[in-house]
């Protein structure tokens, strides 16, 4: 992999999430070729949700929003996170060449190391200290680059997090352990003199380490300057961030390693004429795909099981045969 021809470290003075993640968009959309850009930022009272999910479900977004809190939906898979000003936010957005995950991870590792803080990166998307969950991530491709981001949390309120985030019961019983609380810490429980203006400035200082001194620091108004206005309206729409309450005639849910999976079916006269499927999983695109691929298909488990077989599993092989094998037990 050559080095990249550009590095850039973006910072948001903003702590709206649908102008961050607005912005996130258009960074992904319009990289420079060969670049690598490491932008910062933070929400304030905020769930932002994965991709695939059902607000409805996964957080009590209207008791949120009537405490002046915002839900916001992010462009990649996995599950519902907790913003606030205790928690820093980071986003690796890389041209299809220049992206690596591991490099990426290294810059967090040796940014939390520069606090004497020693994390691992462990399960599908988590990174740990002591056992406890301090960082979640998630990831998404585009057209030309690729996206890595995630949260840290410095000193979150985690009685917030406990309160807005429903996390499925059968995931924590999977896990081996009873409550989320027991396993989500903030790094001030390991170190209590970091902050964020301090990580913040390790994660900027390790990036320049990692990929040659970045050649400019940029904000985030700087970079998208009267570019936003149909992506803010977008992450703002009730359509984007919610969507309606579906009712189906047929549904199936399944809770795997690889995470939840809901699947609904609108059927007419024999046929799917609507199907949505929800979910954590970390690969968005594919589970987009699913219900692309049961739509107009007559309600038989024959012609399932033969769309599924005709998708790629992703970046995750366990799910295709996961899917099939619980498909085979579907009763219509």
């Amino acid at each position: 992999m050559s080095e990249a021809k550009q590095s850039l470290i973006v910072y948001s003075d903003s702590l709206d999430p649908w102008l961050n993640l607005a912005a996130e968009e258009y960074m992904l959309a319009n990289l420079p070729p060969e670049s690598v850009l490491l932008f910062l930022w933070q929400n304030e009272n905020t769930v932002v949700i994965g991709r695939n999910q059902n607000a409805w479900k996964e957080c009590a977004w209207q008791q949120l929003e009537q405490n002046g809190g915002k839900l916001a939906r992010r462009l990649s898979g996995g599950g519902a996170v907790y913003h606030d000003l205790g928690n820093l936010n980071f986003s690796f957005l890389a041209s299809k060449e220049q992206y690596d995950v591991e490099k990426q991870l290294s810059v967090i590792l040796e940014a939390l190391k520069m606090n004497q803080i020693d994390a691992s990166f462990a399960g599908r998307n988590d990174l740990l200290v002591g056992g406890k969950k301090i960082s979640g991530q998630a990831f998404c491709s585009g057209a030309q680059a690729d996206l890595h981001h995630g949260t840290l949390l410095v000193q979150a309120d985690l009685d917030k997090m406990f309160t807005y985030l429903h996390p499925a019961r059968q995931k924590m019983v999977s896990k081996g352990i009873d409550s989320v609380r027991a396993r989500v810490g903030n790094l001030t429980d390991f170190n209590d003199r970091i902050s964020v203006s301090m990580l913040w400035r390790s994660l900027e200082e390790s990036f320049a380490r990692r990929y040659g001194k970045s050649q400019r620091v940029a904000s985030m108004r700087e970079i998208t300057d009267g570019k936003l206005d149909q992506l803010y309206a977008k992450h703002t729409s009730w359509e984007w961030r919610i969507g309606r309450s579906p009712v189906f005639d047929v549904s199936f849910k399944e809770y795997f390693e690889w995470g939840e999976i809901e699947i609904g079916l609108g059927v007419r006269k024999g046929r799917i004429d609507n199907c949505i499927v929800f979910s954590d999983a970390m690969d968005e695109a594919w589970v987009r795909g699913l219900a692309r691929a049961f739509t107009g298909l007559c309600l038989d488990l024959g012609e399932l099981l033969a769309a599924v077989d005709q998708l790629a599993p992703g970046g995750e092989p366990q799910v295709l045969a996961d899917l099939t094998v619980w498909m085979q037990t579907w009763r219509i």
